[in-house]
C-alpha cells in the first residue's frame, strides 16, 4: 500500500522497540486504555465515514497520535475480544472462547499485560466493566482480575448490575459502590479522573476505563443514551452497509449516538485532567473497542460476525512513541495490542505472545507486517475467518444454523461467505462458491488452515463446497 507525504513526514523511525533498553523509572510513560463497548469503527469522525461530528474529542486524539484505521477483534463477542487484548493470545491459547460463564473464564495463571507491567514497578488499576471472572456477575475476586491488583472499582458483568442511571461497581474488598441519578459513563469518568488527579507523578500506572456505552442494556433490550441525547440524534446518518437491511437500526441509532456522544466527552474529560496534572506529556492513552455492532443486519443479534460492521473496531493511540497526524492503514488486530504497548515502554514482549507490535508499522516499516488478521467465532455461529485488504473470507461448521449450541471449534468448516473488500466494501453480495472467484477462494483456504493451525486451533478439515445456508 503507497505511503502517503503525511506517513512519511510523520513517520520516521522511532527509537522504541522490544529489544531497546528499559527506560528508567521515571522515563516509564503511564498508559491509560479506554474500552468502550460495542463501537463501530466507522463511528468515529477521524475514520471518515461519519458526518455527524459525534466525536470531537476523539478526532482530536487520532489527530494529535496514532490511527489505526484498519483494526480488527480477533473474536467479535466482549469476553473472547478482552481476552486477546490483555493477553496477546488467540482464544485457543488463552482459553476463552465465548463469552465468560458455563465454566470458561481467563486463567489465573494466564500472563497478561497487567502482570508485565507489574513486574517493572507499575500499579494495574481498573475501573468498570471486566467479564473475564466466569460465572460472577460483580464482585471479582483478586487471582480472577488478571494481575490488576491495585486500584479495582469494577462488576465482571456490568450489564446487570447497573442500569444507565442506578447501580454498583465494586471494591478491591467486594463492597458495592453505588451511583444513582447519575449517568453510568459519568461516574465512572469521575472515579478515573480522581484516579488521576491523585495519581503518582514519579511511580507509572497502568489504568484501564472500560465503559458498557454504547452496548445496549441487556434487560431492556435497547441502548440508552444519556437524558436529551437521543434528541440530538433523531434524523441519523446510517451507514452503507446498513441501509439495504431491516435489523433494528432505524430505532436504535439516536440512542446509540447519544451514549457514543457520552463515551466521545468521557474521553474529552480524560485528556483534559492529563493535561491539568502534566501527566499528559508522559502518558499514552488508547481508545479501542472490544467488537462493533451491525444493529441485526447480518444475524439476530448485535456482533458475532466477521462483516466489518461487526469485526472492524477503533483503535487509537497518543502518547510517547505515537507521532501525531500519523495514521496506519495496514490490519492490526486485538491481540497486537499488548505487545504494542509493552515495547512502546521498553519492555521486553513475553514468548507467549502471539501478537506483534505494530511500532514498526508506526515508523513507516511495512516490510515484514503480514497484512491479514485471523477472526473466530464461536457463538452464533462456529466459524473461522480471514480478513485482507482484498476479501472476507469465512468458512463455518455445518452446525452454524439456528438452534445450535456454542462450540470452540468443529471437525470440519465449509466455505461460507467470501466478501469483495474492494470492489464491495459494505460486504454485500456473498460470492462464496463461486466459478469466478474459485482460486481466490482456494487460496484463502489455504491461508485460513494455516492460521487457525498457528493460534493453536484444533485440526479440521475446510471444505472447498460452499455452506449450503450462506
Amino acid at each position: 500500500m503507497p505511503v502517503s507525504r503525511r506517513e512519511l513526514i510523520y513517520g520516521a523511525a522511532l527509537s522504541l522497540s522490544a529489544a531497546a533498553p528499559e527506560p528508567s523509572a521515571d522515563e516509564k510513560p503511564n498508559v491509560v486504555i479506554v474500552i468502550s463497548d460495542q463501537v463501530r469503527w466507522d463511528a468515529v469522525g477521524a475514520n471518515g465515514r461519519n458526518p455527524m461530528n459525534v466525536t470531537p474529542n476523539l478526532d482530536e486524539l487520532a489527530a494529535n497520535g496514532t490511527n489505526f484505521t484498519h483494526a480488527f477483534t480477533n473474536q467479535p463477542v466482549c469476553s473472547p475480544s478482552r481476552a486477546c487484548l490483555f493477553t496477546g493470545q488467540y482464544p485457543p491459547k488463552h482459553g476463552v472462547w465465548r463469552n465468560t460463564g458455563h465454566g470458561v473464564a481467563l486463567a489465573q495463571n494466564a500472563v497478561t499485560l497487567a502482570k508485565e507491567f507489574r513486574k517493572v514497578g507499575y500499579s494495574a488499576n481498573y475501573i468498570g466493566k471486566w467479564h473475564l471472572a466466569g460465572d460472577t456477575i460483580g464482585p471479582v475476586v483478586p487471582a480472577d482480575r488478571g494481575g490488576f491488583l491495585d486500584l479495582w472499582e469494577s462488576s465482571n458483568e456490568l450489564e446487570h448490575t447497573s442500569h444507565p442511571y442506578e447501580g454498583d461497581l465494586f471494591d478491591g474488598d467486594g463492597r458495592p459502590i453505588h451511583y444513582q441519578d447519575e449517568y453510568r459513563v459519568n461516574f465512572m469518568t469521575s472515579r478515573a479522573t480522581r484516579f488521576l488527579e491523585n495519581a503518582s507523578k514519579t511511580s507509572p500506572f497502568l489504568l484501564v476505563v472500560s465503559y458498557l456505552e454504547p452496548h445496549q442494556q441487556n434487560d431492556l433490550g435497547h441502548m440508552v443514551a444519556p437524558k436529551g441525547y437521543a434528541q440530538k440524534f433523531a434524523n441519523p446518518f446510517a451507514a452503507e452497509d446498513l441501509r439495504p437491511f431491516p435489523g433494528t437500526w432505524q430505532e436504535q441509532l439516536p440512542d446509540y449516538y447519544g451514549c457514543l456522544k457520552s463515551i466521545d466527552e468521557a474521553v474529552g474529560q480524560i485528556r483534559s485532567t492529563l493535561r491539568e496534572t502534566g501527566l499528559d506529556r508522559k502518558t499514552i492513552i488508547i481508545f479501542t473497542s472490544d467488537h462493533g455492532c451491525h444493529f441485526m443486519t447480518r444475524n439476530t443479534e448485535y456482533k458475532r460476525s466477521a462483516h466489518d460492521s461487526s469485526a472492524r473496531i477503533p483503535l487509537v493511540v497518543e502518547g510517547p512513541g505515537f507521532k501525531p497526524g500519523t495514521r496506519v492503514d495496514s490490519l492490526v488486530s486485538m491481540v497486537d495490542l499488548m505487545p504494542t504497548l509493552l515495547s512502546a515502554a521498553g519492555l521486553s514482549v513475553p514468548s507467549s505472545v502471539q501478537g506483534r507490535s505494530t511500532l514498526p508499522l508506526i515508523a513507516g516499516d511495512h516490510r515484514e507486517w503480514r497484512n491479514e488478521v485471523y477472526i473466530q467465532m464461536s457463538e452464533f455461529w462456529t466459524a473461522r475467518a480471514l480478513r485482507t485488504p482484498e476479501w472476507t473470507y469465512v468458512a463455518a461448521a455445518p452446525h452454524s444454523q439456528a438452534p445450535y449450541k456454542p462450540a470452540p471449534n468443529a471437525p470440519a468448516y465449509s466455505a461460507f461467505q467470501l466478501y469483495d473488500n474492494r470492489a464491495d466494501p459494505n460486504q454485500l453480495v456473498n460470492l462464496a462458491g463461486r466459478r469466478e472467484t474459485a482460486a481466490a477462494e482456494e487460496e484463502l483456504r489455504k491461508r485460513l488452515s494455516a492460521r487457525m493451525a498457528e493460534s493453536g486451533d484444533a485440526p479440521a478439515d475446510l471444505l472447498r463446497s460452499a455452506f449450503p445456508y450462506s
